[in-house]
Formats: C-alpha cells, sequence, structure tokens
C-alpha cells in the first residue's frame, strides 16, 4: 500500500470534519465527490445553497454539509469571537461580520477555532498569503512551537532511500531565508510531522553544500548553529548536520564523509537551509525521480489547515483532505 492510501485508510478508520471554502472552483467539487465516495472526511462546503448546487452541478455531494455564513445559526457567535480575538488589532463588529460573510477562508478558520471543523484545506485559487493569514490571526501558533512553516512529503517510485523512498521536505514553501533558531525549529516540526504521517522514526539531515567542515562560509555556519540548537532542543531526535544531500541518503557516501553519524546515509527528514534551496529541490525531484510530491503542507498552527498550489489537481485536494485529517487525528489525542 502506498503513502497516500495509508493516509486515507487512516482517515476513515477516525472520520474527521474538513472545511473546503473554495466552493467557486470546480475541483473542490470533484475532490469532495471523491472523498465523500470514498469516506475519507465528512465535508463542509462554505457557500449558499444556491451557489454550490449551481458550481457543483453532475457533482454527487450526497453527505457533504453546507454552511451559508448568510444564515447559519452561529455566524454571530463566530463574529463575536473575531472582535474578541482582533479587538486591539481594531476589529469592530461591522468589520468582522462584512469579512466573514464576504471572505469564506476566514469563515472556514472560524469553524475551525470554535469547534465546529477540525481543519481546512485551501489555496486551489488563493495565494499561500491569503490562506495563511486568517489562521495566524485566529488560530495562532501550537502550544511550544515558535513559528509555522511548510513542508512537502515527497515519494519517489522504486527508492529504496529515506523510508522506502518517502521523504519530508522542509521548509519548501514558507520560510525564505530562516535564521539558525527558526531552522531548528523547522527541523524539529517536520520531524513531528514525519513520525505522525508515516509512522516511521524520524531520521533528520540539516543540509548544506558541506558536510562537516568541508567547506567554510557563513551559510554552513548557519546550518552548523541551527544543528547545535536543534540538538540541544530535541536530544533524543536522530538528527545530524551539516551533510550535504548525498551524504544524508545515501549510505556508502555517508560512512565516506561522515563516519560514525547516527544520521548520515540514512536520513528520511531533509532540512533545506533556505526557501530557494527547498523549493527548487522538492521540484528537481518531482519532475526528475516522478515523484508524488504532496504540499505544501503546513506545520506549527494550533489547528491543521493546509495550502494548496493554485495548479493543483481535484486528486492533489482529495490526498491533501486526507492528510489534513491524519494532523488532526493526531492533535485531538
Amino acid at each position: 500500500m502506498g503513502f497516500i492510501d495509508e493516509i486515507k485508510a487512516r482517515a476513515k478508520a477516525d472520520k474527521k470534519v474538513i472545511v473546503l471554502p473554495e466552493t467557486e472552483d470546480v475541483r473542490t467539487y470533484q475532490a469532495a465527490e471523491a472523498v465523500l465516495r470514498d469516506g475519507t472526511a465528512d465535508l463542509i462546503l462554505v457557500g449558499s445553497k444556491e451557489e454550490i448546487e449551481k458550481n457543483g452541478a453532475g457533482f454527487d455531494l450526497t453527505g457533504a454539509k453546507i454552511v451559508d455564513p448568510a444564515t447559519n445559526e452561529k455566524t454571530e457567535s463566530y463574529i463575536a469571537k473575531l472582535v474578541e480575538l482582533r479587538q486591539k488589532k481594531g476589529m469592530t463588529e461591522e468589520a468582522a461580520k462584512e469579512l466573514l460573510l464576504s471572505n469564506y477562508l476566514y469563515y472556514g478558520v472560524m469553524m475551525v477555532k470554535m469547534g465546529d471543523a477540525d481543519g481546512m484545506v485551501s489555496g486551489a485559487c488563493h495565494s499561500t498569503a491569503d490562506t495563511l493569514r486568517p489562521c495566524l490571526q485566529i488560530l495562532k501558533t501550537k502550544p511550544g512551537t515558535k513559528l509555522v512553516s511548510a513542508f512537502f512529503v515527497m515519494v519517489v517510485p522504486n527508492c529504496d532511500m529515506g523510508a522506502n523512498g518517502t521523504f519530508i521536505f522542509g521548509d519548501s514553501g514558507l520560510e525564505q531565508n530562516p535564521d539558525p533558531e527558526k531552522l531548528a525549529n523547522i527541523a524539529i516540526s517536520s520531524a513531528e510531522s514525519f513520525q505522525t504521517l508515516t509512522g516511521v522514526e524520524p531520521i533528520v539531515a540539516m543540509l548544506s553544500h558541506s558536510t562537516k567542515g568541508s567547506a567554510k562560509h557563513a551559510d554552513v555556519d548557519k546550518v552548523v548553529e541551527a544543528t547545535r540548537i536543534a540538538k540541544e532542543l530535541a536530544p533524543d531526535l536522530k538528527l545530524d548536520g551539516e551533510l550535504q544531500l548525498d551524504a544524508a541518503i545515501v549510505p556508502a557516501v555517508g560512512e565516506s564523509k561522515a563516519p560514525g553519524s547516527p544520521v548520515a546515509g540514512h536520513a528520511n527528514v531533509l532540512v533545506f537551509p533556505d526557501l530557494d534551496a527547498g523549493n527548487i529541490g522538492y521540484k528537481l525531484v518531482q519532475r526528475l525521480a516522478k515523484a508524488e510530491a504532496y504540499g505544501p503542507l503546513t506545520q506549527g498552527i494550533a489547528a491543521p489547515v493546509n495550502d494548496l498550489s493554485r495548479g493543483c489537481s481535484a486528486e492533489d485536494i482529495e490526498g491533501v483532505v486526507a492528510i489534513t485529517a491524519v494532523q488532526a487525528q493526531a492533535q485531538s489525542k
């Protein structure tokens, strides 16, 4: 059974409620039909009954709950809560009402905040900034986490490296140029995400163009310092750096370049030094190795909300709904 099939099976075993706010996009309905048919999650579609019937014409949405912000009996409580959360930023009742009735992403996040949904998936027709802004304003960061970051799950076919070809690449979607402390926290969050989604022990490589001092540069120093901080914060975590990519995942190269390292040659969580490297890295693997790429998925938010690429397919949305459900399972324990 492949990675996403295992995720779907886990999602079915303890169904969660996931909000899909982008009801203007046909891909939402294609994905919703598949999720509902397979029983991966219970779904909430945000919008009026009329617009959802129009935009979703031809799709079987049996079982989906339609929530119209203009008529939902809970909207007034959402408005009051949003004012409470944002009044120091000047939020008024009138502004909160206008925002929630006109911006379904904010409405979906409020549903998660108020416990009426377990998670949300968005981004098919909104930017990452638009998707994450309400999360950071309303849900904020998870206790014990200092920043929100993003990762991709990469599933490489016919690969015996990583966890049978499965890796997490972080941060490949959000944090532009993290300092050592941020990079350390990205590493720890990515390890937690890998454990949650695969059930396999994370083995974390802090990547660089240098292995164990083979090059001298400020960029290398950043990764060395991040490795030190991460080891202090999570002493039981298998984590090492700085490592070049081949030293991190190829056993023979790891043994040659970093003998004695508990990580070299066996890493399944790859932490890139900046967003340029992470973004380029995941796209190279996706295109040249024909890998499945799930993401950018977020970590560090107080409840699971995941972003989509605007070029995503309905199948991508379906997969991310299942991943979001599994993340919600983990956070409810």
